[in-house]
């Protein structure tokens, strides 16, 4: 669209930034965080210019001609294998107004990390190597439109968090690494074998005329490209749709984390080195709701349809879970941890909704989400750099110490609680009109309303052992936030803002898009239900 493969580019410049850092000298720390620096700020420009170009009354969602910024090519191509004919797999990559914003916040919040991860001094070299290894997985997720280039990116992610977590984590590293391996690789087996069904069940039909199987996600979106024998397809009497979808969805289930599958989330977060807790909250968990709303929804919008009480089920369960369980911590980083847990039910409720309100709410609440939990994280990681200790009940009074790191934490804490003017109260309001206006699920959406009070029981609280009161006299000598620091918050904090005043600049993007899923999966549930029923 725009002459020149900005997507390939936005995707595989952190690949460049890796090889360049990998022939850069050993001893060369401050070179190494300088180019991890320049490249995820240019990806954040790239990022800007993608959204000055972007269309916003284009769909996207199933429909190729209206997804922006296309690139496509055969990628691998076998013939003559058996009966399968020709094996194809395409290098495909788009973008719409649902997965715009996500790459927004990949930018975003990847260049905030970066400048979080400045007092690295442990092998620096294979620390930022890691991360902007780890940054292509993320930004690749949110622009492939091929199931196995997606699922490419998706695993590509496991390797450099692993050793993130493993080597430069805390006392617990190991545990804590391996733990988060095997319960998103145990996902990623359930995408993999949905992968390998999907492709098996329709068939793409080429410019030539030729059919073939195919993982192109918007090819798979379209029921009239399903055998009638294939195991996924709604025609066959024998089909295993169910269960393929709710394997599909426990797989992006468990990075979201949705509970039961969230034990791995407080054990790497509270191991993990600030910036990486940043980026695991911030980005990783939205992947899990973008994969089902990007896969599951408009591949199954069938059974999407007939699940969604127990979707916003698990949307409840995760809000006041999640809530009770940061209500009882005294480690202020598992407590964070929690939160997060909470407050990602949010998206799954407005996403179980179905209607657009709820689902714009839903992924407003994703990008806002990850500016206000990276906010809360970065908070923690200041004063852990300080005291080195982050028992909640070892404070008190530190606003008095440190009033404007305090400020910020006014800010980012009444964000998290969804204080009217403040980017949280937004998508959080959205995500409930959109539940109640929907009969089904008015109840849960009743009494998910709890989980705003108990957010706001233990944000206040923390607030007042931390910051408030008489100053420990053990945090006299704590200083305020320095330079760096102050690059670190002020960006989160106008966004934050911005978003509470302004919330149209995030939600004109998605607007379009949205409806066009809600349509989307309204239409083709019906048609395919009519077809099971033959």
């Amino acid at each position: 669209m725009m002459g020149f493969p900005i997507l390939s580019l936005i995707t595989f410049l952190p690949i460049i930034g890796m090889l360049v850092i990998l022939f850069l000298p050993k001893n060369q720390d401050r070179l190494v965080k300088y180019t991890s620096l320049i490249v995820t700020a240019i990806q954040l420009v790239l990022a800007v210019v993608l959204l000055a170009n972007f269309g916003y009354s284009s769909a996207g969602v199933s429909d190729q001609s209206t997804f922006q910024f296309v690139e496509k090519f055969r990628w691998i191509q076998i013939d003559g294998v058996s009966w399968l004919g020709t094996v194809k797999i395409d290098y495909f990559l788009g973008i719409d107004g649902i997965s715009m914003p996500m790459i927004l916040l990949t930018a975003f919040v990847s260049l905030i990390a970066t400048i979080s991860s400045w007092n690295i001094n442990k092998s620096v070299k294979g620390f930022f190597m890691m991360f902007l290894l780890l940054d292509t997985g993320m930004m690749g997720v949110f622009v492939a439109l091929d199931f196995f280039l997606f699922y490419v990116f998706w695993e590509l992610m496991l390797l450099p968090m692993y050793f993130l977590i493993g080597i430069w984590g805390g006392p617990r590293k190991e545990y804590a690494a391996i733990k988060f391996f095997i319960y998103t690789l145990f996902g990623s087996i359930f995408i993999l074998l949905v992968m390998i069904g999907l492709y098996f069940s329709a068939q793409e039909t080429l410019a030539n005329g030729t059919k073939v199987f195919t993982f192109n996600l918007l090819a798979l979106m379209n029921q009239s490209n399903y055998l009638d024998s294939g195991i996924l397809s709604a025609a066959n009497p024998h089909n295993l749709r169910l269960i393929a979808y709710i394997a599909l969805f426990v797989g992006f289930a468990i990075k979201i984390p949705m509970f039961p599958f969230h034990t791995w989330l407080p054990d790497a977060h509270v191991e993990a080195p600030t910036p990486i807790s940043v980026i695991l909250a911030g980005v990783l968990l939205k992947m899990g709701t973008y994969g089902i709303i990007r896969i599951s929804y408009p591949i199954f919008p069938d059974i999407t349809r007939d699940l969604m009480w127990y979707i916003g089920l698990f949307g409840m369960i995760n809000i006041i879970y999640g809530a009770l369980v940061a209500m009882a911590q005294k480690d202020f980083k598992k407590l964070i941890a929690y939160s997060s847990i909470s407050h990602m039910g949010y998206v799954l409720l407005g996403m179980a909704s179905l209607t657009t309100i709820g689902i714009n709410g839903a992924i407003l609440q994703m990008f806002n989400h990850g500016t206000i939990t990276a906010m809360l994280f970065l908070i923690v990681g200041v004063l852990y750099d300080r005291a080195h200790t982050r028992g909640l009940d070892d404070f008190g009074g530190i606003g008095v110490q440190m009033p404007v790191y305090t400020g910020f934490v006014t800010v980012a804490f009444f964000a998290a609680i969804g204080l009217p003017s403040l980017s949280g109260f937004v998508s959080e309001a959205l995500v409930f009109l959109g539940a109640f206006s929907v009969s089904s699920i008015r109840i849960i959406a009743i009494i998910s309303t709890l989980g705003i009070l108990l957010g706001a029981g233990y944000m206040l609280w923390t607030l007042q052992r931390v910051y408030l009161g008489q100053l420990n006299e053990k945090w006299n000598t704590l200083s305020d936030l320095d330079a760096r620091e102050y690059v670190m918050f002020i960006p989160l904090t106008i966004v934050i803002i911005f978003l509470g005043i302004y919330p149209s600049a995030m939600l004109d993007i998605m607007n379009t898009s949205v409806n066009t899923l809600v349509n989307f999966i309204a239409n083709n549930a019906n048609s395919i239900s009519l077809l099971s029923g033959l």
